[in-house]
């Protein structure tokens, strides 16, 4: 078996956020790591959207982000810290749209490790070097500078080791134009490692460090250390040199203190803590992560507490001494892994869970009444201030991008929809003139009636416009700068700005049967397949071509394309026939109506598209902006089927012809933009969009309803529109996610789920939900009343009526957990429901709460043998169970009966067991449950479940159980997959087989009776199969007699299974499931994983195939190698060696490599370019999207 690894979503999550100028312009960028992805994104600074500019998997764990820039440079470059052993320097390049490796400089072992520097970076901010930590021991500074081609150069590394010392974080101190200085927080741990008392490690103290690069000397010095009181976290840089005080703050357990050389004494300021919070009173605070702020006159931090509460910092100074900080409660938003302030007054917020958004800055928050907090207010030791929580005021919400949301088809989102009089045949938008941004005039074609519609706060028919409204229209368009064309049955009618009208007639009884218009060329067939050639005089004439073409048959459809930016025409005329041909004519005038070249077809041609794809921006001499791309021939025929045929720009030629069936009525295609680039809409029996997107090809379906007629629009609301029409109605829409290939629907739940079952006959969902750390309802209603009391308490006689309103007031107020956190219970809190819902609607029909301290871990939903038709639902769960050191008071398995066409639970008993019940798994009309280590066979009965059979020779713990037939199989935590066979006429379970490896199995999935399929929590997949002689008829040895050396291999069963398949994903796969995923596709392995991701495992079904695609990848490894500098094979062999798995991301990395490069990759495999591009696209559609 040879399977074919494909990512159909990237993961979502994001691990590190930078910004600043990648792309040398003053637009400003964030790029941001999702664990083995690097992605750019940019913010429209007049909208507010987030559009993804370029992402690149790079094959290895990103451990470290920097952005930095050379003194008096424009462009940020990107300094990577990954688990290659190397250090990458990456720039932007904006014309190819791709990171270029600058620099690449090796200097350890590759693999995550304790003492190999990449774990933290921290630059110094004036450019001029690079500080690369381990967590352990070593870090190397680089110094980088230009060389005389202004090119960025990289010395040799500079060490500062230091052994047996711990680092927690690292930051360039901002000291101006002085020697650079890098700030550590370290822990020595010589002295506790050396004392068996363990005294001096109770005693051990964290410390600051700080070390100078002495640019003279070119060597680091460890200038000066100092122990804190405080365990801090994180250190943030504050500006130095003319721009501020220079030092550290140091963020630690409930202070935030301020730091720096020479006489500055320390500031230090308590974090202010939310009035009445349900957390355990006893928790430490700290902040979790911060972002600057700096213009030319003054700087700010916005720093994070655990809760989402964000502050804003200030400094006061007197000369360069700091005399106080200043901390003003700013916002709540979700806990955040990273922040970006943009220059544009944007806010990133890169969420640790869920969706991530971008706040516009609306106030800075200085004049409002918020109280500000200062470390000179006095205070006791121990004390701190108090802030009340509030909705947004100085953030304004602008966009969400959806996170760890497994996404499926393109989102459409109707922006507006109007009935008309009467079904519509066509539509199109027009603008007034060349240089508006937005359309002025949406003009709809009925049978025998033009209706105008101009385009302003709203949408209102006009009668002034110069259309002809008393006939249908065949088409229109800005011709020109500023005139209009309209083509109907009987003629054309030119439209001059100031409203003056030139006409055509057509000659005698003949009428125009189809036409195509552009900026300045106007093409018609008349009846009897008669061609008439206009074009436009620098005059804003129209003139007709002296000599008309005849063509063979009766013209069916046609096509010209845009006219190139600094060129007077397009070259090229798409003509479809009758007769089943495409023919290109050339409108050149030297050899103007000639035929090119020709194409026939398997059917009738419906409509043809000439578009420019997947092109790159350019500046030409004159600073315009074009794009230079391929031109695309789209052909939509009758029969439901799309071409997409490569036209080649100097001879018109077609070639390289790609074919997708979409749906079952002929298809329309429609030329639209899309985030500035040509896209093509192809209708059918479904709408379909075509784009190029980061350099690869998509043909996505829209989940909407059928459309019979699009244009592309353009609106202040909405700038990349289509107007459309669907039997009588307007619609407009927009479309937004590009690159999406799923669509989604979310639906809030009050905890984490954990698992769901699908009840067969009504396809209910039944939903575990837990989280740790957590309370009840029931627990924090009580608490909120026993505070509310305190405070009632707490207060003198004359203030007793005061508290008691305020006790009031802080049992009414609800703040959404969504956006303020859950309050934190504290370790060994649990808190559970059952909830079942209906998947389609979202909407709950039943909720049951557990009680604190009862954690579901598992559900199942079964039929039993002695009690008929009725379906029962069993939750396992876990009764004050803590983590770490760990223990359990036992469990519960809790059944309850599906009523009213599964919509309600009805609680039956519940059955104790000794341990947490882990896997539930229904099994020839009884249930297998895995309570702890121990495999047990359960029946229903009156007052519990009745243990039936039991088998204790499991190792560890069982997280899942699988049945096929009579066999069983169980995977362990730890030590991977068991087979199980159940003897029904002795009762007994009996292990027969397992694996030689230990995997830590998170999922599995039958592939068939010999066969399974798991995942573990390192991001591996394998696939195991038993070897055919394998035989499951074994008799247990309950008395010992049997030979000491027929008790099996390494402890375990006397049988083994085989490793068919290995691959290292790189992300925890949390389910896996075999499945078609388009109809009428093949089988294939889907996995999602924790960060989001969704991926398939598809199998090659020829020999030749594989043999194609494994050489793709062997070439693929050399010539482009992965851009983190890890190796691709060593990488997707991080635990086990990859066997027979390729992988289809490196493969189709092919389309984003330089054409000299693809040139060689595909002669090397005798093909050309698109060969291997085609063979790598139609893999992907085969399984899909």
């Amino acid at each position: 078996m040879f399977l074919y690894n494909l990512t159909l979503q990237r993961a979502t999550g994001i691990s590190f956020a930078i910004h600043g100028n990648f792309s040398g312009t003053k637009q400003q960028e964030i790029v941001v790591s999702r664990g083995k992805i690097l992605e750019l994104l940019r913010p429209d600074p007049n909208t507010g959207k987030v559009h993804t500019l370029l992402t690149v998997e790079v094959f290895g764990v990103i451990r470290s982000l920097m952005a930095f820039r050379l003194t008096g440079g424009t462009k940020d470059y990107i300094v990577v810290g990954s688990d290659s052993g190397r250090i990458v320097i990456l720039e932007y390049q904006p014309s190819k749209n791709m990171f270029e490796k600058i620099h690449q400089e090796t200097f350890g072992k590759s693999g995550c490790r304790r003492i190999v520097p990449g774990q933290f970076l921290a630059v110094d901010p004036k450019g001029r070097a690079v500080m690369i930590s381990a967590i352990e021991k070593q870090k190397l500074v680089y110094i980088l500078n230009r060389d005389a081609a202004a090119r960025l150069t990289i010395s040799s590394p500079l060490e500062a080791h230091k052994a047996n010392t711990l680092v927690y974080h690292v930051v360039g101190v901002d000291v101006g134009f002085e020697n650079p200085m890098f700030a550590c927080l370290e822990m020595d741990y010589e002295e506790a490692d050396n004392d068996p008392t363990g005294e001096a490690a109770a005693n051990t103290q964290q410390t600051l460090t700080f070390y100078e690069l002495d640019l003279g000397l070119n060597h680091v010095v460890r200038k000066y250390s100092e122990p804190l009181e405080e365990h801090g976290n994180f250190l943030i840089t504050v500006p130095g040199g003319s721009d501020g005080p220079s030092g550290v703050l140091i963020c630690s357990e409930n202070y935030i203190t301020y730091k720096n050389f020479g006489d500055q004494p320390d500031i230090r300021c308590p974090i202010p803590r939310r009035r009445n919070d349900l957390d355990d009173p006893e928790r430490g605070m700290i902040f979790v992560c911060s972002a600057t702020h700096k213009t030319k006159s003054m700087f700010f931090f916005l720093a994070q507490t655990e809760q989402g509460d964000i502050f804003k910092i200030t400094l006061e100074t007197d000369e360069d001494m700091v005399t106080e900080i200043r901390l003003k409660y700013f916002d709540t938003v979700p806990v955040a892994a990273a922040m970006c302030v943009l220059k544009t007054g944007f806010l990133f917020v890169a969420s640790e869970f869920g969706n991530h958004y971008l706040y516009q800055i609306a106030h800075l928050g200085d004049d409002d009444e918020e109280p500000e907090f200062s470390s000179a207010m006095p205070l006791e030791e121990g004390d701190t201030f108090f802030f009340q929580p509030r909705p947004l005021k100085n953030l304004v919400l602008v966009d969400e991008l959806d996170s760890l949301s497994p996404i499926l088809f393109c989102q459409v989102s109707e922006m507006a929809v109007s009935e008309l009089p009467g079904n519509p045949n066509a539509v199109w938008t027009v603008r007034r003139h060349i240089e508006d941004e937005f359309d002025a005039y949406i003009i709809v074609s009925f049978v025998n009636a033009t209706l105008v519609l101009s385009i302003g706060e709203t949408v209102e028919e006009v009668t002034d416009s110069g259309f002809l409204g008393t006939t249908p229209t065949l088409s229109c368009s800005l011709l020109g700068d500023d005139a209009l064309v309209q083509v109907y049955p009987d003629g054309i009618r030119h439209i001059r700005a100031d409203k003056r009208v030139n006409e055509w007639k057509t000659p005698g009884k003949k009428t125009i049967v189809k036409c195509a218009v552009n900026q300045r060329q106007v093409v018609i067939a008349l009846t009897g397949g008669e061609l008439v050639y206009f074009e436009m005089d620098p005059s804003g004439q129209l003139n007709e071509y002296t000599e008309r073409k005849e063509m063979s048959a009766d013209v069916v459809c046609m096509s010209l394309a845009n006219v190139p930016p600094g060129e007077q025409r397009s070259r090229f005329l798409a003509v479809g026939l009758v007769d089943n041909t495409v023919r290109i004519i050339s409108l050149d005038p030297s050899d103007c109506l000639q035929p090119l070249s020709m194409q026939a077809l398997p059917a009738q041609p419906e409509s043809l598209c000439i578009v420019e794809m997947g092109g790159t921006e350019k500046q030409d001499e004159l600073g315009e902006r074009g794009s230079i791309g391929f031109l695309y021939l789209n052909i939509g025929l009758q029969n439901g089927v799309l071409l997409r045929t490569v036209l080649d720009p100097v001879t018109g030629d077609l070639s390289d012809t790609r074919t997708r069936y979409l749906g079952s009525r002929p298809v329309k295609l429609f030329r639209v933009r899309m985030q500035g680039q040509e896209a093509v809409l192809a209708m059918s029996s479904r709408s379909w969009l075509s784009y190029s997107y980061q350099s690869r090809f998509h043909l996505t379906p829209l989940s909407y309803e059928t459309l019979e007629f699009a244009s592309g629009f353009a609106s202040e609301q909405c700038p990349e529109g289509i107007v459309a029409i669907s039997t009588n109605t307007l619609r407009i829409l927009a479309l937004e996610k590009l690159g999406a290939v799923f669509n989604q629907v979310a639906f809030p739940l009050q905890y984490t789920p954990r698992k769901f079952v699908i009840h067969p006959e009504s396809n209910n969902l039944i939903i575990i939900e837990t989280d740790h750390n957590a309370y009840t309802e029931a627990t924090k209603a009580q608490r909120k009343q026993q505070m509310a009391e305190e405070m009632v308490e707490a207060a003198g006689e004359d203030e007793r009526e005061l508290a008691a309103e305020m006790a009031a007031a802080f049992l009414n107020e609800n703040l959404p957990e969504s956006i303020f956190g859950a309050p934190k219970a504290g370790n060994g809190q649990w808190a559970s429901v059952i909830r079942v819902m209906n998947p389609i609607q979202g909407n709950t029909l039943d909720l049951v709460q557990l009680e604190q301290n009862e954690a579901a871990f598992s559900v199942a939903v079964c039929r039993f043998s002695n009690t008929g038709e009725d379906w029962y639902v069993l939750v396992g769960v876990a009764k004050d169970l803590i983590l770490n050191p760990r223990s359990v008071a036992g469990g519960f398995v809790y059944t309850y009966k599906l009523v009213n066409n599964g919509e309600k639970l009805e609680f039956l008993h519940k059955t104790p067991v000794e341990e947490v019940p882990a896997a539930i798994a229904p099994f020839q009309g009884r249930v297998l449950i895995g309570v702890g280590k121990l495999l047990r066979v359960y029946d229903l009965g009156k007052k519990k479940l009745l243990r039936k059979c039991e088998n204790k020779h499991i190792a560890n713990y069982i997280s899942g159980i699988q049945t096929i037939g009579h066999r069983v199989i169980v995977s362990d935590v730890q030590e991977s997959f068991i087979w199980v066979r159940y003897k029904r006429n002795e009762n007994q379970l009996i292990i027969f087989a397992d694996d030689t490896y230990p995997r830590w199995v998170t999922t599995a999935s039958l592939l068939d009776y010999d066969t399974v399929a798991g995942a573990d929590k390192f991001g591996n997949i394998c696939v195991v199969r038993l070897p055919p002689n394998t035989n499951d008829e074994v008799d247990e040895d309950p008395t010992g007699n049997k030979a000491l050396w027929d008790r099996g291999l390494l402890n375990g069963a006397s049988q083994k299974a085989e490793v068919i398949m290995n691959y290292h994903v790189g992300e925890t796969v949390l389910s896996l499931q075999k499945t078609t995923l388009i109809p009428g596709g093949s089988e294939s392995l889907v996995y999602t994983t924790l960060s989001g991701g969704i991926g398939i495992l598809v199998p090659f079904t020829s020999h030749e195939d594989h043999d194609f695609f494994q050489h793709v990848e062997m070439h693929l490894r050399s010539e482009h190698p992965p851009l983190c500098g890890r190796d691709h094979l060593s990488f997707r062999s991080y635990y086990f060696p990859v066997k027979n798995v390729i992988d289809g991301d490196l493969c189709e990395q092919f389309n984003s490599m330089e054409p000299n490069k693809q040139k060689n990759v595909s002669e090397e495999l005798d093909r050309t370019p698109p060969e291997v591009s085609k063979k790598l696209e139609d893999i992907r559609t085969r399984y899909a999207f």
